[in-house]
């Protein structure tokens, strides 16, 4: 698949401007494309979309093919007489500024989404039912599997919180023949709680509905959606438990080993994900179909897709199932380029970026160039003062050091400090090395720190990226805006205030898109 050179922005829906409690894909993402379109940008990546969990990580979702319920706006499902205005009120301690807060929207919002779709049964018109049905019917090879998860999931929640199990996974706490998802068990569940199901199912219909408009509208303007998943789902999903003969796993669906990555520099215990792994034997004998239906659902979604850690596909860090660290793991050969071929005899080229960041090998690499993905480079990650003291700049995520246009190029991502926070927190050798790069110049530690202060070495950064040879140049909206670290999105291995981050409506500023509009257009990008 040939990418042409374009640039955009980084921003998930939940960091959109919205009254309530969360943006949404609404009024202010139609705006944000609008925007978009104004600063001559063409693409728009957003995180997972997924319904999240404990954490309420975008990486750690409920399902990878169904879309998060929160998401789903309001007074669109009024509009479309969907929904009453008087059911769709927010509460009183629902904030229309400031960080999302998790834990009220979803107590408030998620009751308010199973009343309007029990109105939505009761009160649509035939034509609206129809095409509920259709989307039912089209999407049932996960559709149902997920809304019975999560009925289950949503019963047995209660009795797990009364009784606070060490571990409130499924396979922990369910009655042992739904935990295992035993066919007769499944489908007397199914009987007793028809209700509950359809209301699930009738959510994520809201869900594709407002989301397909949404993407539409985005292509009419020339805007490609850059989606993302993660090389691994959630253990406390509807995919691992309708496909547990897919997964490594026990006779009751818990993990025999799980995901992380070995000890390294920045780690000397590593990361214990927890994932459960693939059992890639077991997907190989099937053709990988499971795999191949998840490509597809993403990109009904979005026309781009980056893959997180796609070097767990030349070879994954395998923990046994119990270990408090990720010292003990192995290395294990993954599917490889077999995957691929796969998925490319039934979906043809596709549009894939890999991300390869990190500890990356020779047979990544190759793996990586043998599909023809562009990898991911970061400018954060391009200035260490150990390397330049002994070798000058020639760190290769530096755009002088590229040796392909075939990569994609970030000032910073969703894992990193904001692009002003992280130069105000330079020591002082560091930040000399960044302005001396950025402007050619050897300059004092005090004019570095002004440059910091009215935001023209960030601005600097962002030329820099967009004037560099990678085919897609991608910048979140917290580095064009100048957001300091109170707009990080993520911190990894650390829990409370991730994903929490929520534009203000001045970031969104014609000045802002002016100035992207002319760095655009004065190197090359969005010309087609």
């Amino acid at each position: 698949m040939t990418f042409s050179r374009k640039s955009g922005v980084l921003l998930h829906p939940t960091s959109l401007p919205s009254s309530y409690g969360i943006g949404t894909i609404g009024k202010s993402a139609f705006e944000f494309i609008d925007w978009l379109e104004s600063a001559g940008q063409s693409l728009w990546q957003i995180l997972p979309l997924g319904p999240t969990g404990y954490g309420d990580s975008p990486y750690a979702s409920f399902s990878t093919f169904a879309g998060n319920p929160l998401l789903i706006d309001l007074d669109l499902l009024v509009e479309k007489g969907w929904a009453l205005k008087s059911d769709v009120k927010p509460a009183d301690y629902i904030s229309k500024t400031g960080s999302v807060d998790f834990g009220s929207v979803v107590w408030w919002k998620l009751p308010v989404l199973k009343k309007t779709a029990r109105y939505f049964l009761d009160n649509a018109t035939k034509e609206d039912l129809d095409l509920y049905k259709n989307f039912s019917k089209e999407k049932s090879y996960w559709l149902e599997s997920y809304a019975v998860f999560m009925s289950i999931k949503e019963f047995y929640d209660k009795k797990a919180q009364e009784e606070k199990p060490l571990d409130s996974r499924w396979c922990y706490y369910w009655p042992e023949e739904l935990a295992s998802c035993k066919s007769d068990a499944v489908s007397q569940w199914k009987k007793e709680h028809k209700e509950e199901i359809e209301v699930l199912k009738v959510i994520q219909f809201f869900f594709d509905v407002q989301w397909n408009s949404l993407k539409n509208y985005a292509n009419s303007k020339g805007i490609k959606i850059i989606g993302d998943i993660p090389i691994f789902v959630a253990g406390d999903s509807s995919d691992v438990w309708a496909n547990q003969s897919l997964f490594m796993l026990d006779e009751r669906g818990r993990p025999t080993c799980v995901a992380g990555v070995p000890p390294d520099y920045f780690s000397a215990e590593g990361q214990l994900w927890g994932n459960p792994l693939y059992d890639w034997d077991a997907m190989k004998k099937d053709g990988y179909s499971w795999w191949i239906k998840r490509i597809k659902r993403i990109f009904e979604l979005t026309d781009v897709l980056r893959i997180d850690h796609f070097r767990g596909f030349e070879a994954y860090w395998s923990v046994p199932a119990g270990e408090k660290t990720a010292i003990n793991g192995k290395w294990i050969k993954g599917p490889g380029i077999d995957l691929f071929k796969a998925i490319k005899r039934k979906l043809g080229d596709l549009p894939v970026i890999a991300e390869d960041l990190g500890v990356i090998t020779d047979e990544v690499k190759a793996l990586r160039d043998e599909c023809g993905f562009p990898g991911m480079k970061v400018l954060q990650f391009a200035f260490s003062v150990e390397e330049a003291r002994e070798h000058g700049m020639v760190n290769y995520f530096l755009p002088h050091m590229y040796n392909t246009d075939n990569c994609v190029v970030y000032t910073g991502t969703h894992d990193n400090d904001t692009m002003q926070g992280w130069l105000m927190n330079l020591n002082d050798e560091q930040l000399c090395l960044v302005s001396s790069y950025l402007t050619g110049k050897e300059l004092s530690v005090e004019k570095s720190k002004a440059l910091v202060k009215s935001g023209e070495l960030r601005k600097m950064m962002i030329k820099t990226v967009i004037a560099s040879t990678a085919v897609f140049a991608i910048i979140p909206l917290q580095d064009i805006a100048g957001t300091g670290n109170e707009g990080r999105m993520n911190t990894p291995s650390t829990t409370g205030t991730n994903w929490t981050w929520r534009a203000d409506k001045k970031a969104f500023s014609e000045a802002n898109a002016k100035e992207l509009l002319f760095i655009s257009k004065l190197y090359g990008r969005n010309l087609d």
